[in-house]
């Protein structure tokens, strides 16, 4: 037998980053992913970019059953790959990772099980109840939601069940949910025993439904009521109104599109989400190297002729480093050369280097550097770098040649379109129904390549009863040139300064909501 494994992973009640440390570990050097439907499409990002990935879910067109999964698993670990099961909550709570497992141990494939969050119990945390609590909730039942009229029931003593006096938590969907309350009120379960019903949870499309058990059982009897959901029962789900605190962040319920480069997301994707936005990745442009790499590498080269070196953008900072660090040098060469910045985010960037900037004018656009740089001093006969995207505006080296400057500008990065309609969400069905609170942008290009993407006259249409959030003047000038309002603006051009902006826009617009009532 090879060294091959195979890793059942619990993926947690849907919030992807609730997968374990462990789990991620394993999830990100597997050679192939076997996942479920229920399994959030961005864990699978993690992968490396040459893994397999294989969705057996119920959702799919062509769905395996358990045997097949068990033989895919074996088949795979033969191969000599390493792969990751990734199943949604416990692997060994209601998940089928106990067959699995004992199918790779009869079959000699070695493996190993990484616990994740029970949906049962992360869900409701994240609804605000507690499923123990001292002298209210001293015991704990997980019921399986089989129950139903064309499903085999779960071998539960119904009788004795509702007569335990703690909480019980269900997974299922509504005509099992149903069937088990009637259960549980027919062996004399108190009707107005408190009740919940959690949906999506721990998503921020969570939404929960609380009353009493009478009233949980009239609505998961709704003919068109099938979608799953945990049902807790028991005195804490009354516990709920004193302990929510998920769907109580200044931005539950927002839709919000970032339109940021897929690898630039992370720290906006973030800050909305740890503020309760729904976001919604649709990156309308990309960051790639120079087409022509020549001209970089000269000019890192020789980095220690220039007296200065300006860099207007983070991703000007970072293909510079990269190429100046990549070759002989290190940040010793840039000993003796002067650096600015076009403003804080951009300096934080060189900063993380280790380096200390000499230049950061108070106006963070290029009509700053040139005012800082060509009024505030002598720049004649000063050699400057100036490495960007290929996107640039000529603005800043025509003026600082104009001053007497020989600047030598290079491309650093280029910027290319995504194409919206491979992939991802559906943005013109979302914002044709009204389905967007927020739009983003945080680049003249990545405006431009949305309503590109869109067509000019309709995204201006679609985006009219949308709140349009643009990082700062240079975007927002560029999304005004394009017929489309910018309604949010934050005084800082920086990503934790556009996401308070949106809070307070958002915060705002609550408040006088309230008044008119």
């Amino acid at each position: 037998m090879n060294d091959a494994r195979i890793f059942l992973i619990g993926a947690g009640p849907g919030d992807p980053s609730l997968l374990t440390v462990k789990g991620h570990q394993y999830l990100t050097t597997a050679d192939v992913i076997v996942y479920d439907h229920l399994v959030h499409q961005r864990m699978l990002s993690l992968a490396r970019p040459d893994a397999e990935t294989i969705d057996v879910g119920a959702a799919t067109p062509r769905p395996l059953d358990q045997d097949a999964i068990c033989l895919l698993l074996a088949e795979k670990a033969r191969e000599g790959k390493t792969v990751a099961r990734l199943k949604w909550g416990d692997p060994f709570v209601f998940g089928g990772g106990g067959k699995e497992a004992l199918f790779l141990h009869e079959q000699g494939v070695p493996f190993e099980v990484v616990p994740g969050i029970l949906p049962g119990i992360g869900g409701p945390t994240f609804a605000g109840i507690p499923v123990t609590y001292p002298d209210a909730g001293d015991t704990l039942t997980f019921v399986r939601g089989h129950e139903g009229e064309t499903s085999t029931p779960p071998k539960v003593a119904w009788n004795h069940l509702a007569q335990v006096p703690g909480t019980i938590v269900s997974y299922g969907a509504g005509p099992q949910l149903a069937a088990m309350v009637k259960a549980l009120r027919r062996h004399g379960r108190p009707a107005t025993e408190p009740a919940a019903l959690v949906y999506r949870g721990t998503l921020p499309t969570q939404h929960t439904v609380q009353g009493t058990l009478d009233e949980i059982e009239e609505l998961v009897s709704q003919p068109d009521h099938a979608e799953g959901a945990i049902l807790v029962v028991g005195r804490v789900a009354g516990l709920r109104e004193h302990l929510r605190w998920f769907d109580t962040r200044p931005l539950f319920g927002r839709r919000v599109v970032v339109t940021r480069p897929r690898a630039q997301a992370t720290e906006l994707i973030s800050r909305l989400e740890q503020r309760g936005a729904n976001a919604i990745e649709v990156p309308t442009i990309q960051i790639l190297p120079p087409e022509d790499p020549a001209p970089l590498n000269e000019a890192c080269g020789r980095v220690e002729s220039f007296d200065w070196i300006v860099f207007t953008s983070a991703n000007a900072v970072s293909y510079f480093m990269q190429c100046l660090l990549a070759g002989t040098n290190d940040v010793r060469a840039l000993k003796g050369v002067r650096l600015c910045t076009v403003g804080p985010v951009t300096a934080e960037a060189l900063s993380g280097y280790g380096l200390r900037i000499d230049l950061v004018p108070d106006k963070g656009r290029s009509e700053g550097i040139i005012q800082a740089m060509c009024r505030d001093r002598d720049v004649t006969g000063s050699k400057i770098l100036l490495p960007r995207g290929n996107l640039a505006l000529d603005l800043l080296p025509s003026k600082l040649q104009q001053a007497g400057a020989r600047v030598t500008t290079v491309i650093a990065y280029r910027t290319a379109p995504v194409n919206l309609e491979a992939g991802g969400p559906d943005i013109y069905r979302l914002l044709l129904e009204r389905q967007v609170d927020i739009v983003t942008f945080t680049s003249g290009s990545s405006v431009k390549n949305f309503t590109r993407a869109l067509g000019e006259e309709q995204a201006v249409d679609l985006l009219a009863g949308v709140d349009v959030a643009c990082i700062g003047p240079v975007t927002a000038d560029i999304a005004d040139q394009l017929g489309i309002k910018t309604t949010i603006m934050p005084s800082v051009s920086t990503v934790p300064s556009l996401v308070d902006a949106i809070v307070a826009h958002t915060q705002s617009q609550a408040t006088r909501t309230e008044d008119r009532r």
